[in-house]
């Protein structure tokens, strides 16, 4: 497992996993005082509200960024409707929680939203790891 690193603000903590990003800025683009990537630390918690925070959050399409109320236990993600959605010239988003069974028999439970691959030039099939970026994908 990577490194990861939390940022919080009492009420809410944003866990970031830097090698699960893709690189979509959907974040950069939603939250722009929040998430400003050419400073450190990148991430201005206190520049919004909780609940912004959390909606932007559940945007992400890798799972690169994920939160967690503080003293709360967060049975959300077993509530969310699952639904699909395709990115023009990007993966494939799942958002929902979602049983995957990787080719080699192994399982493993994915929350909020997952981003498949559908360039195929991905190195972390079946998941997307941002590829598509470099190759050119159009779809």
């Amino acid at each position: 497992m990577g490194k990861t690193k939390e940022y919080s603000n009492g009420e809410v903590t944003i866990v970031w996993k830097p090698d699960s990003c893709i690189h979509s800025a959907i974040c950069v683009k939603g939250l722009a005082d929040v998430f400003r990537p050419k400073e450190k630390p990148w991430i201005k918690i206190d520049a919004a509200s909780t609940e912004a925070l959390v909606k932007q959050v559940k945007a992400c399409p890798s799972g690169a960024i994920s939160y967690y109320m503080n003293g709360a236990d967060d049975n959300e993600a077993e509530s969310l409707e699952t639904k699909v959605e395709v990115l023009e010239n990007g993966p494939l988003l799942v958002y929902g929680t979602l049983n995957v069974t990787h080719k080699n028999g192994s399982e493993e439970t994915k929350n909020r939203t997952t981003a498949f691959c559908r360039c195929g030039a991905s190195q972390n099939k079946p998941y997307c790891d941002g590829a598509h970026v470099d190759k050119g994908f159009k779809g």
